[in-house]
């Protein structure tokens, strides 16, 4: 090639370009990889869809690219001769190495990260990472998903032989006034461009782009997640613990009377007298680790056909119960759910326990049930620092907990699961005796384990229990027996005739089967039930329900009749209401949307405008966007959910959940 040529195809912009590009790509492989490890979760890519989402993804690894390699591309065009040194040339191969081995090793662990979560890594992540189990969690993972590694491995190795395959020729500019000159303006130009790269544009109109932007690109939300990837979506994050508000209404008096957060009861024990009197009964929740509403061969029979259920006992006490069908929940992680079901608090975009916000005083069930005089408990069979819940559930105002050193302490050893804590058989039991001990009436909830990754059950169990269509349903079989064995002793107890049962999950499981369980909706449907054994609340509800309305529901059970700050409402009053049906409703935080569920509709506000909206009823897989056809939502449900979420977050500022 002639010398002169070669020069120019070598020079530092086209290197530099030449450097971006190979980033570019293994965003792009990184992106396949992600959709097909998740393509059940996320469905059918068509050839319609396709195209936005490339521009989409264009723009996200463009501004990938600009936060990863701003030091790599200044460095690259700095007016400096050293340039051309070899210990800066390998200085500046190190700083392009390190970003790349970071994206690569971020959306690997994303890939399988959002298999379980249903969401991309963010910096919420982070604050779970200091449990002692977490080195012996990643190495599970990494052991599971070792052709993962092999492609990181492979990728990384690829790019580094596209790095030196191009190599920069000598500078055509001799004289070193042109030289400075020339590449100044371009470090200045570079360091525009990647500003304008971060924000997703230069002009002064735009705001920088954040994770839900992703939603304008993709046919559902949870194909946003395709057009993401990381590190974008942790740098993007880091400010989550700042709390703005949206004011969508100015008068105060206008947002009250579309949505209170304050609930003052009538001062009439009998409000729910069709259930008979629930006046100073126990209660007992049971927080079911990835409970979903598919593991019930009862709630779907359809999906069964006369097959196996995994939850035989539940389902036993389901009929015999009040059912909530059409129940959900109100975050996508564990730690979402404790704020939900003890205090009425949801969690969005941050888990409502990790803000600095939550240690603000809150009156959950603890408190306000300890006052009337109950005793108050918390059992988990993990360590007593574990993902935060037993200092959540003392927050609420339980007085009691009781964890993996406490049954060990009394128990022994033998029962340790080897990665999150005590077996759900052996701490059921355990927590049994312990309520024969607690004064009476009590309150009490337990957070149970053992149907968590990495699906494991406890040796000989696998013989005996289904092995499941997927992986979590043999473990959620163990825990619905654990259930059985925890009621046959439980009957035989004097205060067992005098206790609300509550069931609900967490959140729905990693594994899902149904075509239903992949939607947004489905993907937050759980099991949701409450059980007495003297038969006084009975009754099979089609109307949705959610986890925030346990704590409402509960206090106008048992006759409380003093005013509470809650999200939720009391399911029953709500029913009682002749537009009931249209009151009902469940939020959660899902593929960087708010979902709001009615009993006709899913639709999905962004914070300025829905940009999808589903008809349940006729097309329950949510595969046709009303809104693309020019169909309006329910503009009274879009207001009612705007005054929630502006009451959320201007209470979350302000750290006040108390009625005053």
């Amino acid at each position: 090639m002639n010398e002169r040529l070669h020069t120019w195809l070598h020079n530092d912009l086209t290197i530099l370009a030449w450097r971006l590009m190979i980033a570019y790509a293994l965003l792009f492989v990184l992106r396949i990889v992600f959709y097909l490890f998740n393509s059940d979760t996320l469905g059918a890519m068509t050839g319609g869809e396709v195209p936005a989402l490339v521009r989409g993804s264009l723009l996200f690894d463009t501004a990938n690219i600009c936060y990863c390699y701003c030091l790599f591309a200044v460095l690259s065009l700095l007016p400096l001769k050293v340039r051309e040194r070899g210990w800066y040339r390998r200085m500046l191969f190190w700083t392009w190495i390190v970003p790349g081995v970071v994206i690569v090793l971020t959306n690997l662990a994303d890939t399988v990260y959002f298999h379980y979560a249903k969401k991309r890594i963010t910096v919420d992540e982070m604050h779970f990472a200091d449990n002692d189990n977490t080195g012996h969690i990643l190495w599970k993972a990494v052991g599971e998903n070792w052709y993962l590694l092999l492609v990181g491995i492979a990728l990384v190795w690829g790019a580094v032989r596209l790095y030196r395959l191009v190599k920069p020729a000598p500078s055509l500019l001799k004289k070193r006034w042109a030289f400075v000159l020339v590449n100044s303006l371009l470090t200045v130009a570079a360091v525009v461009l990647l500003v304008g790269g971060m924000r997703g544009g230069l002009s002064h109109a735009i705001r920088p782009i954040a994770m839900s932007n992703a939603a304008q690109y993709a046919v559902s939300p949870a194909k946003a997640s395709v057009v993401l990837s990381n590190p974008f979506c942790v740098l993007r994050t880091i400010t989550n613990k700042k709390i703005h508000a949206v004011r969508y209404f100015a008068d105060s008096a206008e947002l009250a009377a579309r949505f209170s957060p304050y609930h003052y009861p009538a001062a009439d024990s009998l409000r729910h007298g069709r259930f008979g009197s629930q006046r100073g009964k126990n209660i007992l929740i049971f927080v079911l680790e990835s409970f979903s509403y598919e593991h019930s061969a009862y709630l779907n029979p359809e999906l069964y056909r006369g097959e196996v259920s995994y939850t035989p006992f539940l389902d036993s006490l389901m009929r015999e119960g009040y059912l909530f069908r059409r129940g959900y929940a109100n975050g996508r992680k564990s730690i979402d759910a404790l704020p939900s079901v003890l205090s009425s608090i949801p969690s969005f975009k941050t888990p409502f326990v990790i803000t600095p916000q939550s240690l603000g005083e809150t009156r959950g069930l603890g408190r306000l049930l300890g006052e009337e005089g109950y005793s108050t408990w918390f059992f988990n069979g993990s360590e007593n620092k574990s993902m935060g819940f037993v200092a959540y559930a003392k927050l609420s105002g339980v007085e009691n907990a009781r964890t993996r050193e406490n049954y060990e302490a009394r128990m022994g050893k033998e029962d340790f699961d080897g990665y999150w804590g005590i077996w759900d058989g052996p701490f059921m039991q355990y927590m049994a005796r312990e309520l024969d001990e607690a004064p009476k009436p009590f309150f009490t909830t337990i957070f149970t384990l053992s149907s968590h990754h990495p699906f494991v059950v406890p040796e000989g169990c696998e013989r005996t229990l289904p092995a499941g269509r997927t992986k979590v349903q043999q473990p959620v079989a163990y825990t619905d027996r654990s259930l059985r064995d925890f009621f046959d002793y439980a009957r035989r107890q004097p205060w067992y005739e005098q206790t609300i049962f509550v069931f609900t999950a967490d959140h729905v499981s990693s594994e899902v089967y149904g075509e239903e369980s992949k939607t947004p909706t489905g993907n937050s449907h759980i099991i949701f039930f409450l059980y007495t054994p003297d038969g006084s609340l009975r009754g099979d509800d089609p109307h949705v329900a959610q986890q925030i309305d346990l704590m409402p529901t509960l206090l106008g059970l048992t006759g409380y009749d003093k005013p509470y700050f809650a999200y939720g409402q009391d399911i029953f009053e709500v029913r009682a209401d002749s537009a009931g049906a249209r009151r009902a409703f469940a939020i959660n935080y899902v593929n960087e949307a708010f979902q709001w569920i009615t009993d006709s509709a899913a639709m999905f506000f962004d914070e300025h405008e829905v940009t999808h909206l589903f008809d349940l009823q006729a097309d329950p897989l949510e595969r046709r966007n009303l809104i693309k056809q020019g169909v309006k939502p329910d503009s009274m449900q879009v207001e009612r959910m705007k005054a929630l979420l502006q009451t959320y977050y201007e209470h979350l500022e302000q750290s006040d959940f108390i009625v005053r």
